[in-house]
């Protein structure tokens, strides 16, 4: 079969490479993976950002959707032919979030779906939406369940609330869809007009030019009678959470979810002291979580945004324009 590796710390040392297709042992399942969808976190890891210590060479990429074409010995759950999606942290099921889960999350150290086919354990597999394509499903696994993460299992988002998200990549965008089908209204950010047309499309309140309008928070302050947001999906970090705090009502939530910005902040204290803003880490969320949230994209009929879909054999184009920033909602590989 066809696999994605780097054997150094940067995205011009991805080459595509022959290896044996892999064979189920009990337990686990093989996908023939039909689509992958790319997140952030996949540079950092080419980069060697994520885990500079990681074992190379190594297969990124962490969320897919495939068809089941073969079962180990004790798999209930799924069966050959079965259409489904990866979930990201396997091990975790349901509850809080452990530290031992985070040994399970696919695409380093679990295993990488830049390749034709993958073996998972039977607990990193759900059914897709019925009716969805294996691209639209290989968008939920990190940036659909992240956004519902945010919005639900950490901010308990109500009718008539306001949630500011920022940016317009994959997770803002699944932010802006879900809330709004909450019942809450949206605001949203992005260095581009073109894009924020789009959002407004897409249903968003408000929208607001980062470039033209550094001060945003202000202007969020402004939108909601100096009040404040209900909760802010951050998913920039170092760089806009003071912010992202500042826009926050008192006693509301900021959900803490992207590095894109870097990992290290010098914070404001005083003002999330002062106001009781909660700031919460989110990293995407349980099996239990994923099943909601394929329920609820049902219930409303929901589809994901998808800016552009690539070949497999241009996977390293397809991390390019990511990097780039271009897009709006989610980039597919197929």
């Amino acid at each position: 079969m066809i696999a994605y590796q780097f054997d150094k710390f940067e995205l011009t040392s991805l080459r595509s490479v022959e290896l044996p297709i892999p064979e189920p042992g009990p337990g686990q399942v093989r996908l023939r993976i039909l689509a992958r969808s790319l997140n952030y976190r996949d540079l950092l890891i080419i980069r060697g950002q994520y885990n500079p210590r990681l074992a190379l060479p190594a297969t990124p990429l962490s969320d897919a959707a495939g068809l089941v074409d073969s079962v180990g010995p004790g798999v209930q759950s799924v069966c050959v032919g079965d259409l489904v999606m990866t979930h990201f942290v396997a091990a975790w099921q349901d509850g809080e979030l452990r530290s031992e889960h985070l040994r399970s999350t696919l695409g380093t150290p679990g295993p990488g779906v830049a390749a034709e086919y993958v073996v998972l354990p039977e607990s990193a597999v759900i059914p897709t939406p019925t009716g969805w394509s294996a691209a639209e499903a290989a968008t939920l696994p990190i940036a659909g369940l992240t956004a519902w993460s945010a919005l639900v299992t950490v901010g308990n988002v109500q009718p008539g609330q306001t949630v500011l998200t920022l940016g317009t990549g994959g997770v803002s965008i699944f932010a802006l869809q879900l809330a709004q089908a909450r019942g809450a209204r949206v605001i949203i950010t992005s260095g581009s007009d073109e894009k924020l047309a789009r959002c407004r499309e897409l249903g968003a309140w408000e929208t607001i030019n980062h470039r033209t309008t550094p001060d945003w928070e202000r202007r969020v302050l402004e939108l909601t009678g100096k009040a404040g947001v209900d909760l802010v999906v951050e998913n920039v970090g170092a760089s806009t959470l003071n912010q992202s705090v500042a826009s926050t009502r008192t006693s509301g939530t900021v959900a803490l979810l992207g590095a894109i910005a870097g990992m290290r902040a010098e914070l404001d204290t005083g003002q999330v002291l002062m106001r009781r803003v909660r700031i919460c880490g989110v990293m995407v969320d349980s099996m239990a979580a994923f099943h909601g949230l394929r329920a609820f994209l049902s219930e409303k009929q929901i589809r994901p945004v998808i800016d552009r879909v690539f070949p497999f054999s241009a996977l390293p184009d397809a991390l390019r324009y990511m990097e780039s920033g271009a897009h709006l909602g989610k980039i597919v590989v197929a």
